[in-house]
């Protein structure tokens, strides 16, 4: 299967596109509203606001009519869903919350049915939310298919006056069915615990365990209850019991052993010794390189603990820290998640070849590190700014070696007028993301005739300057370029661009001629002041006419190269 980035309302395109058990993993950060008030997120709505739907950066779940006629879907539909739905009507009513979970359950059973049997499902979310989802989950996937509530630490610090600073979010982990993919995944042991149980010699380190290690409490009448050796556990109330970890490091088919046997199996191989005086025989066992602590369901970075792991100079759940303002992997998208993070999630329940999907993408943090671990994916967004976004992180972290089609981006006029017509802002985004510029995050009226930018530097002396572009989806007219203009004078730009539906009339492209040059001496040319661009000649292939030096991640903030996970490994101290 070929990787895909799919633009449109992740509903239609799960069930329009993807098959019926084809999926190995899923992991969803839906938007929700975390930044509001608690309690207006269960305020009664009488039904006359706009219907929900996604923006960039913004959360705008409402009850309206819309959400009425979906609730009754789900209920229509029977099944556990449709009760867990009509509980909640009754307890919230229909506010704000009622339509977000609305919003979620057809989704999550879409989410479901692309699953393989082996599959999992993340969901990660706003503790505001995470109960009622974790209902909605049990409902969809059934009680018995939870796995774990994990906890994981987003910031440093959030104070507030009158509770705790809440600092994390939850992450809800389900399969699909018993036989679910694991790895059973480790981090490295505490230093404390390896100085307090190994000993170092010159073949690395040995445990230090001695005692009860190799018996387990209460009496058994069989073989384990025996004595070996000279030592009757029975007489202290015990009897043989082999840590697992014993059974593992041997690799050895010991099933059709009796546990004597077994224990003189292991006696043969070093593994037990008797030691004169000792009450018990010695359990010793060397510490091999991938071997850690089992993760738990608690993701917390503890700031100022390097050095207390063992093995590198890490601090306690360094890898899934969240993201600070400094971070290299940052790219400006207010929910963006660390990688590691998610490359913690894939490496733990699915394999290299597996695919997997995101059905809320925004700035394409799972699809990246999917494709640095050598998985296939699939990336659902509905604005064409994540979209955008999306292309270029993958341009950037795999220097072009990513491949991937997009499916659901406008590639006609037809098409592009069509969404004109239905979303001028979506066609303003999606529009500079076809010559690479960012969109200028002002909010709506405040924009002052700037809609795009792209960033380039001058290599003779290190200057950075600026294209401005205006994007028009209706008429336009000399008006416009005069505008544009005046822009560029005023923000003391390089070149200006104005990008319409329309064909250009004869007063606008005379305006633009007479607008004219920025002048590059590192290339030795000239390049028009103002440019103007249909969308036909974008599509067709067209560019801007502009100093080509360090254009290429400038635009938007660069992301770092990908490194291979094999390359990241760290050795530990044997």
């Amino acid at each position: 299967m070929e990787n895909v980035l799919y633009y449109g309302d992740n509903l239609d395109v799960l069930r329009q596109h993807i098959d019926s058990e084809s999926v190995d993993l899923v992991y969803l950060d839906p938007p929700f509203k975390s930044n509001q008030n608690y309690n207006i997120l269960f305020k009664e709505q009488d039904g006359s606001r706009a219907a929900s739907q996604i923006l960039a950066f913004e959360d705008t779940w409402t009850w309206n009519q819309e959400d009425e006629v979906v609730f009754a879907d789900l209920v229509t539909a029977g099944g556990r869903v449709a009760d867990v739905m009509q509980a909640f009507r009754t307890f919230l009513g229909p506010c704000d919350m009622l339509a977000y979970l609305v919003m979620m359950a057809p989704r999550l059973i879409e989410l479901r049915r692309v699953l393989k049997s082996t599959g999992s499902i993340y969901l990660h979310c706003d503790p505001t939310a995470s109960h009622y989802l974790k209902l909605l989950m049990d409902a969809v996937f059934g009680a018995r298919n939870y796995k774990n509530e994990i906890i994981w630490r987003r910031t440093g610090a959030h104070n507030k006056i009158h509770r705790y600073g809440p600092v994390h979010d939850v992450i809800l982990f389900y399969s699909k069915t018993d036989t679910f993919t694991w790895t059973y995944p480790k981090r490295p042991y505490m230093k404390g615990h390896v100085e307090e149980h190994f000993v170092k010699d010159d073949q690395g380190y040995r445990t230090n365990y001695y005692g009860n290690v190799l018996t387990g409490a209460g009496l058994r009448g069989g073989e384990s209850g025996k004595p070996w050796r000279g030592f009757d556990p029975s007489s202290k109330g015990r009897h043989w019991a082999i840590p697992g970890a014993l059974l593992q490091d041997i690799g050895e088919n010991m099933s059709e052993l009796s546990q004597h046997q077994k224990l003189d199996r292991f006696y043969e191989l070093g593994y037990i010794k008797i030691v004169l005086g000792q009450a018990w025989p010695i359990y010793e066992r060397r510490l091999g390189k991938d071997e850690g602590q089992a993760v738990s369901d608690i993701w917390a970075y503890q700031p100022y603990t390097n050095g207390t792991v063992f093995g590198n100079n890490e601090g306690i759940d360094e890898d899934v820290r969240w993201l600070s303002t400094k971070d290299q992997e940052r790219l400006g998208y207010p929910t963006q998640k660390p990688e590691a993070l998610l490359e913690r999630i894939i490496k733990a329940s699915s394999n290299e070849g597996d695919i997997v999907l995101d059905p809320f993408c925004g700035c394409g943090t799972t699809i990246a590190v999917a494709q640095k671990l050598g998985r296939r994916w699939i990336g659902i967004d509905i604005t064409h700014l994540a979209i955008t976004l999306m292309k270029s992180r993958l341009l950037e972290a795999f220097s072009g070696m990513a491949h991937y089609k997009v499916l659901g981006e406008p590639v006609s006029v037809p098409d592009a007028a069509e969404l004109a017509a239905s979303d001028p802002y979506q066609f303003q985004w999606w529009a500079l993301g076809l010559v690479g510029a960012r969109p200028v995050e002002q909010k709506k009226g405040a924009d002052k005739g700037i809609d795009g930018k792209i960033i380039f530097q001058a290599e003779e002396t290190g200057k950075f300057d600026t294209v401005i572009l205006s994007v028009k989806a209706g008429h336009t007219n000399v008006a416009h370029v005069r505008d544009l203009r005046g822009v560029v004078e005023r923000e003391k730009a390089a070149i200006g661009v104005l990008i319409s539906m329309e064909e250009h009339s004869g007063p606008m492209k005379n305006e633009a001629v007479t607008a004219g040059f920025y002048e590059s001496s590192s290339w030795g040319r000239k390049y028009p002041k103002i440019q103007l661009f249909t969308i036909a000649e974008l599509l067709a292939g067209k560019q801007i006419d502009m100093p080509p030096i360090r254009q290429v991640g400038m635009t938007f903030k660069k992301a770092p190269k990908a490194v291979s996970p094999k390359a990241e490994n760290l050795k530990l101290e044997f």
